[in-house]
């Protein structure tokens, strides 16, 4: 396409032939009024000379037309799918594509946004604005959507200097129903009922109903009916029987004529914990060591901590009162009798039989060890004496017998191949100075009995043995120097660490079980870990799906006594998982999927942008719209029509300039127009 034009290209600075312009109307003004003959000629020579001066040009331009870009963006997410909407979906697309092939000169850019990781909904606007910055804004002419409306990032929408249209899927009479909840915690008391608020959201044409049935499911026990009122929030309390990890299964049965069922349902995890875990520290000899226990019991601000020490040994001779040494008698019958099963956990810290505790109390606190409690004995050298708590009714539940023998000389803890499976010392490597651990400067000999031995020292000989008796738990330390490491002796090692892990796997906390299989969602799908410190094969997991089906996968090793397998599956809810003995349940995806919050169709979420852009909405089961086009600024939609601009736009090929008129025929004519005004003024 060829288009011509003339611009002017001056020969002197244009503000001086403006200048020249004004003289010569001022002087021919002048003349007109004095009626000075020949003015008119004088006038058209002045004219002639700055045309000269200006130096008109015609330019002729190459331009090649571009094409229009009509943008065309469908919904495909998990929303889009529910009823006819898909059938709309092709109706609408069809015919949009229809009447743009027969618009001239224009070219369409179809985007299908489908759902996105993370459950963060339809992000349409975040879609259109990259495709509109791939484009040149003087050739976009509009933006058609097809959606149900419910979009998630509208404040996100891009500035447009074209319309916007919305075609919406759905029916008038469409409706839905919801099930919802509201303050579910991540971590509760163990023991304590739970309160979740939950309500049953009807949403668009619903029937008129006042009640609903809600069914809730633990850890995929049998579950209880409830019936609940509509559309109002009620309190739900749930008792959670264990430890760790508890799934919670909200649900409400499909009704006939809603849109659809994934959202009837939501699954919460809870992790159950001890509200205070209560310990008993009972201290014998003072020693350096002493605070230690204390500082890290302390520290913990889930741990009751009861203290008792001894003071004055009863072979101490001074000239004090007995009656002075304390102000009460300390109650060793309650704690250790009658009231010795509110503690989680007993730890005698380089304690020996004095005399003061009648074997009576010892049997109790065996008898509490085999019901479920947990001891812990951090041997000093006279647990390897006649007095040792092993010689006591104790000694029946310890998993290692002394010697008599003390080793007062550097030992260097070293975790054994049990002990790097076990979760008490695995990976304590890690914590360790770049010269390795310090070393302790005492070791009680000890010939285990039973337990695992999960630290040597040495002549590896064993340091750290822990047991399980009848449903209680039993640790024994060998040695009463781990208080070096705190004090960073030789560069210390992870007494804290040790420390605490000994503790709270005594008192049965989930995360230090040996044997355990534990789950946990992720973008990826499903991720299992089970760990064992057994020497003989993990079997297969074994996966049923929340539809039922039955799904196998082996484990892969990551770390010793460690194995993990990754579960890929599309389906959220609840999957059951069971490997060898072990068996739990967890939950794949949202407790309520974005995309499923609001399924009835509405064109709100765009009113804002389609009030900046001029645009329009039209509903797919209604009638589908015709195309126009408009003029930039004109009304962009009418009955039964939606605009789209006329841009016209185009590139340049090539330009040709050349001089209108050459300079010496503007120069003859201004000299001629001079000697007719002379001619004329002689006369």
């Amino acid at each position: 396409m060829i288009k011509s034009s003339i611009f002017f290209d001056p020969l002197i600075p244009t503000s001086i032939i403006m200048l020249v312009v004004a003289l010569a109307f001022i002087l021919l003004f002048f003349c007109l009024v004095r009626r000075l003959s020949g003015w008119f000629w004088r006038g058209c020579a002045v004219v002639f000379v700055l045309m000269a001066l200006a130096n008109p040009a015609l330019k002729t331009e190459d331009r090649q037309s571009e094409s229009d870009v009509v943008i065309i963006i469908i919904d495909r997410t998990s929303s889009q799918q529910l009823k006819n909407r898909p059938n709309q979906n092709v109706k609408a697309l069809e015919h949009i594509v229809s009447m743009l092939q027969a618009r001239a000169n224009t070219m369409m850019r179809i985007i299908e946004v489908g759902d996105t990781p993370g459950n963060k909904g339809s992000l349409l606007m975040s879609n259109l604005a990259n495709v509109i910055a791939e484009e040149p804004q003087n050739r976009l002419a509009g933006v058609v959507i097809i959606s149900d409306g419910q979009i998630h990032d509208a404040d996100l929408a891009p500035i447009m200097g074209f319309p916007l249209h919305l075609l919406l899927t759905g029916e008038p009479k469409d409706w839905d129903r919801r099930l919802v909840i509201k303050n579910a915690p991540g971590f509760a008391i163990l023991g304590e009922p739970v309160v979740i608020s939950v309500m049953l959201e009807d949403q668009g044409a619903a029937p008129k109903e006042s009640l609903a049935e809600l069914f809730l499911s633990v850890d995929e026990n049998p579950s209880t009916p409830y019936n609940i009122p509509l559309n109002k929030f009620v309190k739900i309390e749930v008792p959670l029987v264990h430890g760790g990890i508890n799934v919670l299964q909200f649900s409400t049965p499909e009704i006939s004529g809603e849109l659809t069922g994934q959202n009837n349902s939501a699954v919460i995890q809870i992790n159950a914990v001890r509200e205070r875990l209560r310990v008993l520290l009972v201290s014998g000899v003072p020693h350096p060591g002493e605070r230690t226990w204390r500082n890290l019991l302390k520290s913990d601000s889930n741990v009751d901590l009861v203290h008792f020490t001894i003071l004055r040994p009863p072979g101490k001779k001074d000239d004090v009162p007995v009656t002075e040494l304390s102000l009460i008698a300390f109650p060793t019958r309650e704690l250790f009798l009658e009231k010795i099963n509110e503690f989680d956990l007993i730890i005698f810290d380089r304690y020996k039989r004095r005399g003061l505790l009648p074997a009576a109390y010892f049997e109790s606190i065996s008898e509490y060890v085999r019901q479920g409690g947990a001891i812990l004995v951090a041997a000093g050298p006279d647990f390897a004496g006649v007095n040792s708590l092993y010689r006591s009714p104790l000694g029946s539940i310890l998993p290692g017998r002394p010697t008599s023998r003390v080793f007062e000389e550097p030992i260097l803890p070293v975790v054994t191949d049990l002990g790097q499976k076990h979760p008490i010392t695995q990976g304590l490597e890690d914590f360790a100075p770049e010269q390795g651990w310090g070393r302790w400067m005492r070791q009680i000999e000890l010939e285990a009995t039973s337990g695992d031995i999960l630290m040597t020292g040495k002549q590896e000989k064993p340091l750290l043995l822990v047991d399980r008796v009848g449903a209680g738990r039993v640790s024994l330390l060998a040695s009463d120097h781990a208080w070096l490491w705190d004090r960073g002796f030789e560069g210390g090692g992870p007494q804290a660490e040790l420390l605490r892990r000994l503790a709270h796997w005594s008192m049965k906390e989930p995360e230090l079980e040996e044997e355990a299989l534990f789950a946990a969602s992720s973008e990826a799908g499903l991720r299992v870990t089970r760990r064992s410190i057994k020497n003989d094969g993990i079997l297969e997991l074994e996966v049923t799906a929340p539809n039922g089906d039955s799904i196998s996968s082996n484990f892969d090793e990551i770390a010793p006594g460690r194995y993990q397998a990754l579960i890929s599956n599309d389906q959220q809810g609840v999957y059951r998982l069971r490997s060898n003995e072990l068996e739990v349940v967890a939950a794949l995806g949202p407790t309520a999927p974005r995309e499923f919050v609001q399924t009835i169709a509405s064109a709100d979420p765009f009113g804002p942008v389609l009030k900046k852009t001029g645009g329009s909405v039209n509903l797919i089961s209604s009638a589908l719209p015709k195309l126009r086009n408009i003029r930039s600024g004109r009304p962009a939609y009418g009955r039964g029509w939606i605009g789209l601009i006329k841009r016209d736009a185009y590139t340049t090929q090539g330009i040709k300039i050349n001089q209108l008129l050459p300079s010496w025929v503007y120069l003859l004519l201004a000299l001629s127009s001079l000697v007719f005004g002379w001619i004329r003024e002689g006369r």
